[in-house]
């Protein structure tokens, strides 16, 4: 439910009664775009009249009740402050749906089917919101008309979520398994993360869908808080020793993607679309011109980097995939799961890892290098270094020890100091 905004000229009779009467209304804002106003009347009871801006300068305005001046409200033919507030809202919406064609109520279905093809659309990643929104969203929330959300309907979606064991892959048509994983600390803290990121993907489809003037408020849901201190930094990484061992163990085709990841940091998905062309030995850097974020970026390489690359991409053609499997195929989803795991076996690398921990080792060891925060995070595609500062900036502390001490102002010299002390 939208939040009933406070007007001491408007929400009391008496209030009402002061105020000078005239044919322009007394305007309220309720939000951007929406006005809730009150005609006074000389001779009878005022009016409550809504304007909604259409574009292109315009606005609409009706009459959408009477005000309770006299008579107690009704919610019907007789409103009081906060019915109209709510009226006036729904009037919006409605014309919002007229203009774009929706028929029917905008359940949290429609929301999130919506939202999903508007992350297709701009060449996001859609495979991680569609698992949530199916698995985890429809199944409580997926027939509630998105407008009548309420917190506390959000909240004990998001606390249930918290208590639910992790699910096991299952087939399709068969009934969900899921782990018994006990209630320690850690296996608390994933669950609860776990409903974090997936109450994340809730709130990004119905503000959409709110920003685009088809839900008359985001109250319930803004309203709504993540379980805090539960997303612990990653630490699954790879030292040199055993991304050697790691390389060694893996078949020759599966090899080349994982030096790959460790060279550049990139993600499967991003080395799996990468083009014999993407590479420019010139300037020894790979082009990453499908990522998560929708964004390009240039990954820069090291001289072993470059090599590597230069060995991969000669006498090739510039469209062909950079890296295929040995009968020519592509690598597709999940197509790195078994031959990740069996290196990880052979290696003797435990806890075994995943192909996503290539990345991180990448950034671990530069970030340990003394490589600057600010260089990892766009060689990884972030905008700003606050993942990285997140997940690997407590592995910069002798960088960071070291530079200050190299690099902070000097006052004095230190036989002078000593004598002062």
């Amino acid at each position: 439910m939208a939040r009933t905004v406070r007007d001491a000229n408007l929400e009391s009779r008496a209030a009402r009664r002061r105020l000078t009467a005239r044919g322009k209304p007394y305007y309220r804002t309720l939000e951007p775009g929406l006005h809730l106003g009150y005609r006074r009347s000389t001779t009878g009871t005022g009016k409550w009249v809504a304007r909604h801006y259409i574009g292109e300068r315009k606005y609409t305005v009706e009459v959408i009740g009477t005000a309770d001046d006299f008579s107690d409200a009704d919610g019907y033919a007789i409103l009081d402050y906060a019915q109209a507030q709510i009226l006036a809202r729904s009037r919006m919406v409605k014309r919002a749906h007229e203009k774009s064609g929706v028929t029917g109520p905008i359940t949290v279905n429609v929301v999130m089917s919506a939202y999903l093809k508007n992350l297709e659309a701009r060449g996001k990643s859609v495979l991680d919101a569609k698992h949530r929104s199916d698995a985890l969203i429809l199944p409580e929330l997926g027939t509630i008309e998105a407008a009548e959300l309420t917190k506390e309907q959000i909240e004990r979606w998001h606390v249930g979520l918290s208590k639910m064991p992790a699910r096991v892959r299952s087939k399709k048509g068969t009934e969900q398994r899921h782990k018994i994983d006990g209630h320690d600390d850690d296996r608390v803290r994933r669950r609860k993360s776990t409903a974090n990121r997936t109450l994340t993907v809730l709130k990004a489809a119905l503000n959409q869908h709110w920003i685009d003037g088809k839900l008359p408020s985001d109250k319930a849901w803004r309203r709504v808080k993540p379980f805090s201190n539960v997303d612990a930094a990653r630490i699954g990484h790879l030292t040199v020793p055993e991304a050697q061992r790691v390389i060694e163990a893996c078949a020759p085709d599966f090899r080349q993607l994982v030096i790959g990841g460790l060279q550049t940091g990139a993600r499967y998905s991003e080395l799996t679309r990468m083009l014999v062309s993407d590479f420019n030995a010139d300037v020894g850097t790979v082009a990453i011109l499908q990522s998560k974020s929708a964004t390009h970026r240039h990954v820069v390489l090291t001289d072993e980097g470059t090599a590597f690359f230069k060995s991969l991409t000669a006498g090739r053609f510039g469209r062909e995939r950079m890296f295929l499997k040995r009968d020519g195929s592509l690598w597709r989803p999940s197509h790195q799961l078994r031959p990740m795991a069996a290196a990880c076996k052979a290696a003797e690398i435990t806890p075994a890892v995943g192909f996503h921990a290539l990345r991180h080792t990448w950034a671990s060891l530069a970030v340990m290098a003394g490589v600057p925060l600010l260089v990892v995070a766009r060689n990884l595609g972030h905008r700003d270094t606050r993942m990285v500062e997140r997940h690997y900036g407590h592995m910069a502390s002798s960088y960071i020890t070291d530079a200050i001490r190299l690099g902070a102002p000097k006052f004095a010299r230190a036989e002078k100091l000593s004598r002062v002390i």
